[in-house]
């Protein structure tokens, strides 16, 4: 069997659609899935701009997020059969991991990890995928691959909200506002959602926030003083991806006991700038790897209080699977909240 791929050949450079890409034979705990839906985050994007060092493995597929149905299994997997629609994601889950895949095509072998989404087909570790839910759609399920586990495992699974903390949220990206959304859903007190772009202040307003921040036209500390009446936040979430971003999360936690969260991606070799006297005094900052969040677990949850998230807000965005370099240039300059592009149609 033959496939299309948009490959990354170069840094820098617009994805290249490759044709006639070749499936290899499974190995033992892999999976042959046939995509549906692949999902884009800001990962992807440092990724084909550079932005995370050198890379050793041009030409490869990228995309860690997305839903497909299963077409075969190789050898040791239990877990799916022929025919199950199932979630792709980057966080490990149960099964075997079968590491990445080499594929041969006309342009010379091409490099993949354990999960790739960017093509019609794709081969992927058995615990990179998982069943999704009866009452989720495949292109809802896509944000289960990465941005709703992520962001909603970050305030379900770290942050653990009681009903006297007030939460802020710097960033609304999928994460960010995947964050948020979670934080609707558990006690709390105050939610501050803070961004440069109105038209998400305005979706986070609709979502829950109590507060909505613009460091273009306000100061964010003054202003935090200010609806806080000088307590500042119990928890900071940062999703912005940038070290400035991340530093400003931190000013803004309560300086005895506060807690800065971050889940972004800064550009490699560069380095975050905090008062150490203020670690003294019990604040605390720490990263947060997937939101600490097993998939299938947090699968459930997302199931469990789908009347409580608004899918429609991260839906507004799909595009042909031949407009994915469109959906990356999109995304880059924040049009657009989260980019789905629709590989196959079902």
């Amino acid at each position: 069997m033959n496939f299309i791929g948009a490959v990354l050949v170069k840094t820098n450079r617009p994805l290249q659609f490759v044709e006639n890409i070749q499936v290899p034979k499974l190995k033992p705990g892999q999976v042959l899935v046939k995509v549906c839906y692949a999902g884009i985050c800001h990962s992807q994007l440092m990724e084909q701009s550079g932005k995370r060092g050198e890379d050793k493995y041009l030409p490869h597929l990228l995309g860690h997020e997305g839903t497909g149905i299963v077409v075969d299994t190789g050898s040791g997997v239990t877990k799916l059969v022929e025919g199950d629609r199932i979630v792709l994601g980057w966080l490990k889950g149960e099964g075997l991991d079968a590491g990445g895949t080499v594929y041969d095509s006309p342009i010379g072998k091409i490099n993949s990890g354990a999960v790739t989404t960017f093509s019609e087909y794709t081969v992927v570790s058995e615990n990179r995928c998982y069943s999704l839910p009866k009452n989720i759609s495949m292109q809802e399920g896509v944000l289960l691959g990465c941005a709703l586990p992520t962001g909603m495992g970050i305030v379900k699974n770290q942050v653990k909200p009681k009903a006297e903390d007030i939460l802020g949220f710097v960033g609304l990206g999928g994460i960010g506002m995947s964050a948020l959304i979670a934080a609707t859903c558990l006690p709390h007190k105050l939610l501050i959602a803070i961004d440069t772009n109105e038209e998400k202040l305005a979706l986070a307003k609709q979502l829950g926030a109590d507060v909505c921040l613009n460091p273009k036209q306000q100061n964010i500390l003054t202003e935090v003083a200010k609806v806080t009446n000088g307590s500042m936040l119990t928890f900071a979430v940062e999703a912005a991806g940038s070290c400035k971003t991340i530093e400003l999360a931190f000013e803004l936690v309560n300086s005895q006991q506060g807690q800065c969260i971050f889940a972004s991606h800064p550009p490699a070799g560069h380095k975050i700038k905090i008062d150490p006297f203020e670690l003294i005094c019990g604040k605390t900052i720490t990263g947060s790897w997937g939101g600490c969040s097993h998939p299938e677990h947090m699968a459930s949850f997302v199931s469990n209080n789908k009347t409580n998230i608004s899918f429609d807000s991260f839906m507004s965005n799909i595009y042909p699977f031949r407009d994915i370099n469109t959906a990356m240039s999109n995304l880059s300059d924040q049009k657009v909240l989260r980019a789905i592009v629709e590989v196959n149609s079902l």
